[in-house]
């Protein structure tokens, strides 16, 4: 483990997003020295909604803007004496990126390049003590699992979906930016994260709402595949740590120990549901719809975060039992939140208040 860093000032890209929204609220109830600047483009999925409790914090910042635009990207880096960047931003949903490559491998890829090139000049210029830059990317990098092992650091990288391979791709470049100019960089990959703010097109929370409206479920394939679960609060907790005590160069394995076939989490939602909405015993699972599996469905996903406990002394400390109920409970609370991300209607706020799309 390498001596403590400490940050003063951190860049989150994509914070306005469901994880990077998530870490913003953790770090700053966490590090009341510590300033944060939040660089989101306010795509479908990034809602300042989700930051209102520290919209008045005089450490928080927000900038509307890309990660692609290296003439923004430095100019943040300078006037913030920035000393940390977390890069969260990223387009992360698979059926999208199967649908539409090109913006996956323009802002996953072609941005990530644009921050770590703008980073490294920042760095290299000596503008600040010390510095990190922090890549968070994904478990699917790793392709798919039989029945049984698990994906560590050393697991060769084997994208199956445009999505991965764009995250895969951003990987490689931040491993050659150490390799070849001894940038200070830190990678991590998770597993599947679940909880508050996200964004209803992923599983936990489109069952939810479908539920809710007694609208069909509708189930990739057989329903049998399988993920490791990760609490979004959890996630938030790992990456700082990572962040304040990784070795630069280091990868970083995230998981939640808790692997689920997505049929068994689809009949889980339903049945917790059915009884906090007084629905008789069984009513939501007649919902479940098997659809057509999309292409290239990964069959398992399954992360050992050794590393993690070892060297960093991580683990998750939410139960999926406790996560689950508490993530249900939250959205059944903030359905006026749901509504408006799946009607567009934030967007059109925002898009008035900031400009551009």
């Amino acid at each position: 483990m390498s001596a403590p860093f400490t940050p003063r000032s951190v860049l989150v890209t994509g914070g306005a997003g469901f994880i990077g929204s998530n870490f913003i609220h953790h770090f700053l109830a966490g590090n009341p020295d510590t300033r944060v600047v939040n660089l989101d483009l306010l795509t479908y999925a990034g809602n300042l909604e989700n930051l209102k409790g520290v919209e008045a914090d005089p450490r928080y910042s927000f900038v509307k803007g890309d990660v692609c635009d290296a003439e923004l990207v430095a100019s943040i880096l300078s006037r913030e004496k920035i000393d940390a960047v977390v890069h969260f931003a990223a387009e992360s949903h698979v059926d999208r990126s199967i649908m539409g490559p090109e913006v996956f491998v323009r802002t996953n890829v072609l941005g990530t390049q644009v921050l770590l090139e703008e980073g490294r000049r920042h760095w290299a210029a000596g503008a600040v003590d010390g510095f990190r830059f922090l890549q968070v990317s994904t478990d699917e990098v790793y392709g798919s699992l039989g029945a049984t092992g698990f994906f560590t650091e050393s697991t060769p990288l084997a994208a199956n979906s445009p999505y991965a391979a764009s995250k895969a791709g951003a990987d490689l470049l931040v491993r050659a930016y150490r390799e070849t100019y001894g940038f200070p960089t830190l990678n991590t990959r998770c597993s599947n994260n679940y909880g508050p703010y996200q964004f209803p097109e992923k599983l936990i929370p489109l069952m939810i709402r479908n539920i809710i409206g007694q609208q069909p479920l509708p189930v990739y394939g057989d329903g049998l595949n399988v993920r490791d679960w990760l609490h979004v609060k959890d996630h938030s907790a790992a990456v700082e740590t990572v962040l304040r005590r990784g070795a630069p160069g280091g990868v970083y394995n995230i998981g939640g120990n808790n692997e689920w076939r997505n049929i068994d989490i689809v009949n889980l939602v339903c049945d917790l549901l059915d009884n906090r909405l007084g629905r008789p015993a069984g009513t939501s699972r007649g919902l479940v719809t098997f659809v057509k599996d999309r292409p290239g469905h990964d069959r398992r996903y399954a992360i050992d975060a050794t590393r993690m406990r070892n060297e960093l002394g991580w683990e998750p400390s939410c139960t999926f039992e406790q996560g689950i109920g508490e993530t249900i409970d939250w959205y059944l609370a903030n359905q006026e939140w749901v509504g408006e991300v799946t009607s567009g209607a934030y967007r059109d706020y925002y898009r008035k208040m900031y400009g551009g799309r």
